[in-house]
């Protein structure tokens, strides 16, 4: 997403590289949807990320998918979106269930603030799967959820029903749907970023009540970094295999 006069101002989505793109950024011809064959950025160098900033790509929403093999999803991903007056405490309770679900079956999972109002928690698979299998196994599990606390959890789409409730997003499981990455920008009044946390960190916040435990600006996350490493590398290696048939219970 492109902020050109900031982020007060109006933004745009682009998934077509534009035609001034360099020489040197790779590409990657992809078929979209209804859009057709775009050439997306393949952002995997320093370079290419400084010449996204420059062109005032603040935020980056990437495919679950590889360019390599775009029909295989590289993790499952759900995001907890509260809808007012929920927020993120509500997400963390709600994302230790999920935690607690998946940990039943053997499977590690791994949480991120969204940078904005909620959190987003992803099980790497990197094995052989498709969105076919991931997407309905997701939609299962939200479904799960809501049904063991209607008042508070949430699995359908209509905005007019997520009052007070954490509306599990199971639809970023698509192909033509792309999530915010790991170490993003957000467009907010002050620089917050997408960053990877423990779920220590996720129980410490909920404990004490206090949802600014969560809340990471540019500077916050270059310190967390050197003194934690990268707690989201091991999403892009860790390899798991979801359960055949139903998904998992509390």
């Amino acid at each position: 997403m492109r902020f050109p006069n900031g982020v007060a101002e109006k933004s745009f989505y682009e998934k077509r590289a534009p035609s001034h793109t360099p020489d040197w950024v790779k590409l990657a011809p992809l078929e979209f949807g209804k859009e057709g064959l775009l050439n997306f950025v393949v952002s995997d160098e320093r370079a290419t990320l400084i010449w996204l900033a420059q062109l005032a790509a603040l935020e980056l929403h990437p495919s679950l998918s590889l360019a390599k093999d775009v029909e295989r999803p590289t993790f499952l991903v759900f995001d907890l979106d509260p809808g007012p007056p929920a927020d993120i405490l509500d997400c963390c309770r709600v994302g230790l269930t999920i935690r607690d679900m998946f940990a039943n079956l053997g499977l590690e999972s791994f949480p991120k603030t969204s940078g904005s109002k909620g959190l987003q928690l992803y099980i790497p698979l990197n094995t052989k799967i498709t969105y076919e299998e991931t997407k309905p196994f997701a939609h299962t599990v939200a479904q799960a959820l809501e049904r063991d606390d209607p008042k508070h959890v949430l699995s359908k789409m209509k905005r007019e029903l997520r009052k007070g409730k954490v509306f599990v997003d199971w639809s970023q499981n698509d192909r033509a749907k792309t999530t915010v990455a790991v170490y993003s920008l957000r467009r907010r009044d002050h620089p917050t970023v997408s960053t990877p946390v423990g779920w220590d960190e996720v129980e410490k916040t909920l404990k004490k009540e206090d949802p600014d435990l969560l809340r990471f600006e540019t500077a916050d996350v270059l310190k967390r970094v050197k003194a934690k490493g990268d707690l989201f590398a091991p999403v892009l290696e860790l390899k798991q295999k979801l359960p055949k048939g139903a998904a998992p219970s509390k």
